[in-house]
């Protein structure tokens, strides 16, 4: 099952055609065209690199420096996001996180989101529905999560884990499978016509990257909470997962919410990765502070008379 040998060789290859094929430069490039899932077409991803860094730093010290770098503008926009709202502003924005065990959602979560202000984030971590959510329908605890005007929402797994583990282990029958996906497709198209950005983020980690991080989990006793035992047999269905993900990256990266492809091997790659993402999109929203409702010249008057 190891992805090593030609199979990898050729997946490099086929990596760094696309690249070249979008023209990806150092410093001039979109990340979402050269990471953005076509829909409708499909998907193997086996012919994706997950240690390819297809534009932007080359290497760790770059990464971490290029993190650094995107912390001002990020948090200005995030900033100028929130002052839209409180003028009737009802955009914002979702970060959707998927990805195999070990994939890093967790650790995204913690080195990208840390760059903005939290009172401005509402972050869910979806676990297995409770008895509760399963009386209702798949998409109902997603909806009470999404975020308000203003907010950066980020989803650790998503809605999309009930056309995932639903597919893999059989909990529902193929019929429902393929109506999930239309109804995603559909819940999805609504966020984005209600004023919601939505960056769908897969985040790609190869079959012995995975092996490695779950046994450094089992090397420092500070990580033994973060293993379970259960994560071996979960590892023997990565075919099943993976042929899964193909799936729902091929019916459900659309026009309105694509889904991106960030190669995940590389930490500081994915870190990068995902904040560009977020930066370009907020940056073509180009929010703006609201002008002040208020005689400015008056206020300052009484001010200084004080």
């Amino acid at each position: 099952m190891s992805k090593k040998g030609s199979k990898a060789d050729a997946g490099r290859k086929d990596s760094k055609a696309r690249a070249a094929e979008k023209g990806s430069k150092a410093d001039d490039f979109s990340l979402r065209g050269l990471l953005r899932v076509p829909g409708g077409k499909t998907v193997d991803l086996a012919s994706y690199d997950a240690r390819e860094i297809p534009a932007g730093p080359r290497d760790k010290e770059a990464g971490l420096a290029a993190m650094t770098a995107l912390a001002t503008p990020l948090g200005d926009l995030q900033e100028r996001l929130w002052a839209a709202s409180t003028a009737g502003d009802r955009r914002r924005v979702l970060l959707v996180l998927q990805g195999m065990d070990t994939s890093g959602k967790g650790g995204t979560v913690k080195h990208v989101i840390g760059l903005f202000n939290p009172s401005g984030c509402r972050i869910h971590a979806f676990k297995a529905p409770t008895p509760k959510e399963l009386e209702h329908p798949f998409l109902w605890r997603v909806k009470k999560a999404l975020p308000q005007a203003g907010e950066l929402g980020i989803f650790d797994r998503s809605h999309y884990e009930d056309v995932l583990i639903a597919r893999v282990r059989e909990l529902a029958p193929t019929a429902e499978l393929e109506r999930r996906y239309d109804e995603i497709n559909r819940f999805e198209k609504a966020l984005t016509d209600d004023d919601v950005t939505v960056v769908k983020c897969f985040l790609h980690i190869s079959y012995d990257e995975q092996r490695d991080r779950l046994l450094k989990r089992l090397d420092r006793p500070d990580k033994h909470w973060k293993f379970n035992v259960s994560d071996i047999d979960e590892r023997s269905l990565w075919p099943a997962y993976q042929r899964a993900y193909e799936i729902a990256l091929e019916r459900c990266s659309t026009r309105h919410a694509p889904w991106y492809l960030v190669p995940a091997d590389r930490k500081w790659y994915r870190n990068w990765a995902v904040s560009r993402l977020l930066l370009e999109h907020l940056s073509e929203l180009d929010p703006h502070y609201p002008k002040a409702d208020f005689d400015v010249a008056e206020a300052r008057r009484r001010l200084l008379e004080q």
